[in-house]
């Protein structure tokens, strides 16, 4: 029997890099109307952080990310990726619980996505966004891949929890605990890429951890302006 150290993180792959990559390219041309509507979704939830603070704002931010998370849940992770990777039916099921915790959020605890006093980590959480809605469908072709391949907002789960883990940052109060899927999925997707050999490997995992760093930032910065105000 082989010994366990010798096995590699690839070796509990069930699927190879052509294999997912062939995966994308045709869940991409099955489902290429809603791809063009995502993607301008998701340029539009970015351009509608530029409107006037009000609720009817916020909750269509919320909302729209709601969608995202159930449509990745099931048109990707459920249909698609699970069965040729068991582990991706749990994911479907935590994408499932992420969606509808943003839609509480949105809906019955009137988050906000503006604050009364800027903070010095707003131009990393809009580039976060601007990284998930716009760079990510770019990746694939940088990379000498098809634009089939390309990796979608509201499609594929990389893009999606990249932009949500932006407006998350923006959030006030900060909530801490929307970020924990976000988190645990760009270690896994980190995990999984790496052991593909995917160029973009380190881009999850960078992700988490800096979106880590400035909510701890931002919890800091709160803690020392709350005595002030006292």
């Amino acid at each position: 029997m082989t010994e366990w150290w010798t096995y590699r993180l690839n070796s509990f792959l069930l699927f190879s890099a052509r294999t997912y990559q062939r995966l994308i390219d045709h869940y991409n041309t099955d489902v290429w109307p809603l791809l063009l509507a995502t993607l301008l979704c998701g340029i539009g939830l970015l351009l509608w952080l530029g409107r006037p603070h009000s609720p009817r704002r916020d909750r269509v931010v919320f909302i729209g990310l709601a969608l995202a998370w159930w449509w990745v849940a099931y048109g990707f992770l459920q249909r698609r990726f699970a069965p040729i990777n068991w582990s991706a039916g749990y994911a479907a099921w935590l994408f499932a619980l992420q969606g509808a915790a943003l839609l509480w959020v949105g809906l019955l605890r009137r988050g906000k996505l503006t604050r009364r006093q800027l903070s010095p980590t707003d131009p990393i959480a809009i580039t976060l966004i601007v990284l998930g809605v716009i760079v990510y469908p770019l990746i694939a072709p940088m990379l000498g891949h098809p634009w089939a391949q390309a990796e979608v907002f509201g499609l594929m789960p990389d893009p999606t929890v990249v932009t949500t883990l932006g407006f998350l940052l923006l959030a006030e109060p900060p909530r801490r605990l929307l970020l924990v899927v976000p988190v645990l999925w760009c270690i896994y997707s980190g995990a999984m890429l790496w052991a593909l050999q995917a160029g973009q490997a380190w881009v999850p995992p960078g992700v988490a951890l800096l979106a880590t760093v400035c909510l701890l930032w931002r919890r800091h910065l709160l803690q020392r302006r709350s005595p002030l105000s006292a």
